[in-house]
This record gives structure tokens, C-alpha cells and sequence, in this order.
């Protein structure tokens, strides 16, 4: 099949046109749970789909959870990586250290490898980069896991990655500044703004068009 004839992502509840193979997508925000419900809108895979999520701040079955309230099944063509200890569910694994980002990257690399054998496919993400920058000293290393892992699965596969940060937690640097680094290694960035209970604007770049989207969360 060619380039040309690979279908794309569809994000319908989302009033999004389907998102290109090998698109990287920066999700940022400072109200966490419409950043936190966006995520999982994009990330949760149709059935010849598979998915792949490292969950820095949530337990394997509430990841489950909210992959199947943003799609019924979808959990079932998912992978957790989480970052909160063991937990129950056969697609959950747990990381020993968030700190240690070359153990880390190793897990998710192999993890990607190993989900891919079911379906092809991928919809890659982190949920929330904001905890690793948290733990981490250097940025800088946040960077290089970033572009070793998620941004370079996405080159190597049938793939579309998005990496969540939410921008009110203090992360020990200045959070305009990190978001605009990241940028430059993004191919596309949504920012989610709040507009009121169960809605929020999506502003797009990066994806066709610059453009605002409301949605109801």
C-alpha cells in the first residue's frame, strides 16, 4: 500500500478532519481534566487500531476507563505504560523509576514493538510530560527522550503520537519557554482552553489550516 493510500486517524468526537500518518501533536493546557478528556479522544484507537499510552499520573484501570468512555472497546486495543505502581489488567505494565528516562524509553520502545503485533497501526501518547519534567532536572533530557522514543516510533511506523503537558504545574523552569522548545519538535500543537462546564476551544496549528474548534467534553 503507498503512502498516499494509508488511511488516516479519524477524531470524530472532536469535529477534527482525520489526522496524517506520522503526525507528532503537542497537547497542552492548564485545566487538567479537558486536557486530560482531549488526550483520550485522540488516542483511543478504532478496531484496526492499537494503542499505546505511558501514564505518568494514573493507574492502569483508570487509564482503561477513560479510553472506553471516549470509545466503548477501546481499551481492548490498548497498552498502559503507567507510572503509579501495579495495578490490575492484563495490558498494564509499571515503570520502577519516572526518573530514569533511558530505563523508561526502553520500556516504551519495547512496549511499541510488542503492541504493533496485534494491530499495525498506532496511536502513540504521554500522558502528562508535565510529571516527567517535574522529576527531571535537565529539560534537556526531556527533550532527548522524547525525540529517541515518541517522535522517532512515529517515523519508523504507522503511527501518530501526542504528548500531553499540562502548563499550570510548576516544572521547575519556565513553562512558555518549554512549551515553545517543544514546539519546534512537534509537527502539530492543540492547545485546550476551558471555556465552561463540559466545554472547552481547541486551537490547532499544524494541521491544515490554524484553526479554533469549541467542543462539548
Amino acid at each position: 500500500m503507498s503512502l498516499s493510500e494509508t488511511p488516516d486517524f479519524e477524531v470524530p468526537d472532536l469535529s477534527m478532519d482525520p489526522i496524517e500518518e506520522g503526525t507528532s501533536i503537542l497537547l497542552t493546557g492548564d485545566d487538567a481534566d479537558a486536557l486530560e478528556t482531549v488526550f483520550y479522544r485522540l488516542m483511543s484507537p478504532t478496531p484496526d487500531e492499537s494503542a499505546l499510552v505511558l501514564a505518568t499520573d494514573s493507574k492502569g484501570r483508570a487509564v482503561n476507563r477513560a479510553l472506553d468512555d471516549a470509545a466503548p472497546g477501546a481499551s481492548d486495543r490498548a497498552t498502559v505504560l503507567t507510572c503509579e505502581g501495579p495495578d490490575a489488567g492484563e495490558n498494564v505494565s509499571s515503570v520502577d523509576d519516572i526518573g530514569d528516562l533511558t530505563g523508561l524509553g526502553m520500556q516504551f520502545s519495547s512496549l511499541v514493538a510488542e503492541t504493533q503485533t496485534t494491530a499495525p497501526r498506532l496511536r502513540a501518547g504521554i500522558l502528562l510530560c508535565s510529571s516527567i519534567c517535574r522529576e527531571i532536572e535537565d529539560t534537556r533530557s526531556v527533550f532527548r527522550f522524547l525525540n529517541s522514543n515518541l517522535l522517532s516510533q512515529l517515523r519508523r511506523n504507522e503511527a501518530i503520537g501526542v504528548c500531553a503537558l499540562d502548563t499550570s504545574v510548576d516544572v521547575g523552569t519556565n513553562t512558555k519557554s518549554l512549551v515553545a522548545g517543544m514546539k519546534t519538535s512537534f509537527s502539530a500543537s492543540i492547545e485546550v482552553e476551558s471555556t465552561g462546564a463540559g466545554s472547552a476551544t481547541l486551537h490547532v496549528s499544524g494541521l491544515g489550516d490554524d484553526e479554533s474548534i469549541d467542543v462539548s467534553l
